[in-house]
C-alpha cells in the first residue's frame, strides 16, 4: 500500500506530463496505465471526451496469448493489439501519455511495438 507521501507524488507526476499532453481530435493520446498484473491502453480524443480504442492484457482476445499480464513479452503484445484497433478505426498519429510512469521497461516496449505496428508518434 503506497503511503500519503507517495500517492501526492504520484498525482503531481501525473499532472506535469498531462499538462503537456492534449489529444484531439485529428491527433488523438494514447494513454498507458499499468499495475503490478496487468497493462492498459486506450485511445483517447479529449476534445469530445470519448475513448476511440482500448485493448488490455485483460481483454478477452488476448487472454488467450499471455501468461502473465504484468511483463515486458505482454506490453509488446498490447501495443501491437492497440495499433491494429487504431488503425482499423482510422488512426495513424497519436500522441503519447506515459501518464505517471517512466519512459522504461513495459512502458518503453509498449509504445516502441505500437510504433513498429504503424502508429505515428
Amino acid at each position: 500500500m503506497k503511503t500519503v507521501k507517495q500517492q501526492k507524488a504520484a498525482v503531481r507526476r501525473q499532472y506535469h506530463v498531462r499538462k503537456k499532453v492534449n489529444g484531439t481530435a485529428e491527433r488523438p493520446r494514447l494513454s498507458v496505465f499499468r499495475s503490478s498484473r496487468h497493462i492498459y491502453a486506450q485511445i483517447i480524443d479529449d476534445t469530445a471526451g470519448v475513448t476511440l480504442a482500448s485493448c488490455s492484457t485483460q481483454s478477452n482476445a488476448l487472454t488467450g496469448q499471455l501468461t502473465y499480464g504484468g511483463n515486458i513479452a505482454a506490453a509488446k503484445i498490447v501495443g501491437e493489439a492497440i495499433a491494429k484497433e487504431a488503425l482499423d478505426v482510422g488512426i495513424c498519429c497519436v500522441c503519447f501519455d506515459r501518464n505517471r510512469f517512466k519512459y522504461h521497461g513495459r512502458v518503453k516496449s509498449l509504445a516502441e511495438a505500437a510504433r513498429k505496428a504503424g502508429l505515428k508518434f
